[in-house]
């Protein structure tokens, strides 16, 4: 059954810079995301990828328009609604992992349960069970500084996965992996996708990770258009 788990409609973004000029970043983003989709957004660098992604994970407000997550609208809450519902609707991959460090691996993905209010152990369990989904079975109770780049990346994945949400937002995940581990990394990714049916948006300049995607979309003027794996600009 087709759902959509996330919608940007008429999306600006604009800033005013240094010199009192305004500086428009979005002009007008329409997007949809099906549960099960994966959408990759690749362009240049500077042309406002992460800026997308801000609005559409409800870190940022965009100046006009509004996004729409698991049918439920972002626009009109106040801080705490709307950590309450990036919590439980949207897992978030950045290029830098971002693990607390003096956390283990299972202590960083129960993080996003604990917060949600959930039981100690139900969180451990859960999390667990994300890790060996993972492979990381055998490095559960390792701190970030003792696990490798892929791993750091796998467990930021697993963390995302914690609250069982409707979208998954990667801003170039693999960019600080060499080839093997972005290989293994995005080949996790793909699993995620057509095994747990999450809808997903991945900004990356990989076209092998792009290559994997169900469509490409091309970020160019502040807007949105039809793109091909092979056009990722790098």
């Amino acid at each position: 059954m087709t759902m959509t788990v996330l919608e940007a409609h008429d999306v600006y973004k604009t800033y005013i810079g240094g010199d009192g000029n305004v500086l428009h970043v979005l002009n007008g983003v329409n997007l949809s995301v099906q549960r099960g989709e994966m959408i990759a957004i690749v362009g240049a660098s500077g042309a406002g990828k992460s800026t997308l992604m801000h609005v559409l994970g409800a870190l940022d407000k965009p100046t006009r328009g509004y996004v729409v997550i698991g049918g439920e609208p972002v626009h009109g809450r106040n801080e705490t609604e709307l950590g309450q519902l990036r919590n439980r609707t949207v897992g978030f991959v950045f290029q830098f992992h971002h693990l607390l460090r003096e956390f283990s691996a299972l202590e960083n993905v129960m993080m996003p349960l604990r917060i949600a209010g959930r039981p100690e152990e139900a969180a451990r369990s859960r999390a667990a069970e994300l890790l060996a989904r993972v492979g990381l079975s055998a490095r559960m109770t390792h701190r970030p500084g003792q696990l490798s780049g892929g791993e750091q990346q796998r467990t930021a994945v697993a963390r995302a996965l914690a609250m069982d949400p409707q979208i998954i937002l990667a801003d170039e995940p693999s960019g600080n992996l060499d080839r093997s581990n972005a290989e293994m990394l995005h080949e996790l990714l793909t699993e995620v996708v057509n095994d747990l049916e999450i809808g997903m948006v991945v900004v990356t300049h990989s076209r092998s990770l792009a290559a994997r995607a169900t469509r490409v979309l091309l970020l160019e003027g502040g807007r949105l258009g039809q793109s091909e794996a092979n056009e990722v600009v790098v």
